[in-house]
């Protein structure tokens, strides 16, 4: 399979401007996941609004494209990345996010590995949250929670922890009900990625703040690869503070 990794990377993020560019173990953020991606014999191609992050990735001698600044969504600007490169041999197209460093190669090959089964058109990485994070984790929004069926499909997917546990006392819900975390990194073929990005957004996205629920509410499934190891993603500075303290594993 032909497979390609677009990063979408926008400058002016709102809890973190200009964080594609900041600097982890002294190099910058979005060059640390263009490595990872390559070390797994995928081809990044970094999408991006901003002249100064499309330079600095070309001059790393990585590609990038310069995409519109007015995208809803990073899968918005990936469609229109794909449409600029030569995709008619492109096989998968993976989705990864240009603030998650500590993605793992063996992660996006064991991803990849999904598509191998043509019924797969959309697929994505969770993980089990660790009781050990403590229960402000669980109910922290940033962090994604998902309901996944008997067959690793995805149910749901909420900024509130999912499933509710009645009659359980908040500081025992790790330990009662095994929650899963969603890793914000997707991989689709090229006309389901064309497909989903022209639908209308839905009520449950706009409410929540995920894409991925447009596509659950138009009959699309999304399949789920069950990971382990991956960091902190960097959302504020805060969270880079905490990556550079676990920057040994990268």
């Amino acid at each position: 399979m032909n497979i390609v990794a677009i990063i979408p990377a926008r400058y002016s993020s709102t809890r973190f401007p200009g964080k594609p560019l900041a600097l982890l173990r002294g190099k910058e953020i979005i060059l640390h996941v263009c490595e990872k991606v390559a070390m797994a014999s995928i081809t990044p191609i970094v999408a991006t609004d901003n002249y100064k992050i499309y330079e600095r990735v070309e001059k790393a001698g990585y590609k990038a494209v310069m995409t519109s600044p007015d995208h809803r969504s990073g899968t918005d600007r990936i469609k229109e990345a794909l449409d600029k490169i030569n995709s008619e041999e492109i096989d998968v197209v993976i989705n990864v996010q240009g603030d998650e460093p500590f993605i793992r190669p063996q992660q996006l090959m064991a991803l990849s590995e999904l598509f191998k089964d043509k019924h797969v058109n959309i697929a994505t990485l969770i993980k089990k949250f660790n009781p050990k994070d403590g229960i402000d984790a669980l109910f922290n929004p940033n962090l994604v929670k998902v309901v996944i069926d008997k067959d690793g499909k995805a149910l749901y997917f909420s900024r509130f922890p999912i499933p509710y546990q009645r009659g359980v006392e908040k500081a025992d819900w790790l330990y009662n009900h095994d929650f899963h975390s969603h890793i914000g990194v997707y991989a689709y073929r090229p006309e389901t990625l064309r497909k989903i990005t022209e639908l209308p957004q839905s009520q449950l996205e706009k409410s929540e703040s995920l894409e991925q629920l447009r596509w659950l509410e138009n009959g699309y499934t999304i399949y789920t690869m069950m990971t382990e190891g991956i960091g902190v993603g960097i959302d504020t500075p805060e969270d880079l503070v905490e990556a550079e303290r676990l920057s040994d594993l990268l």
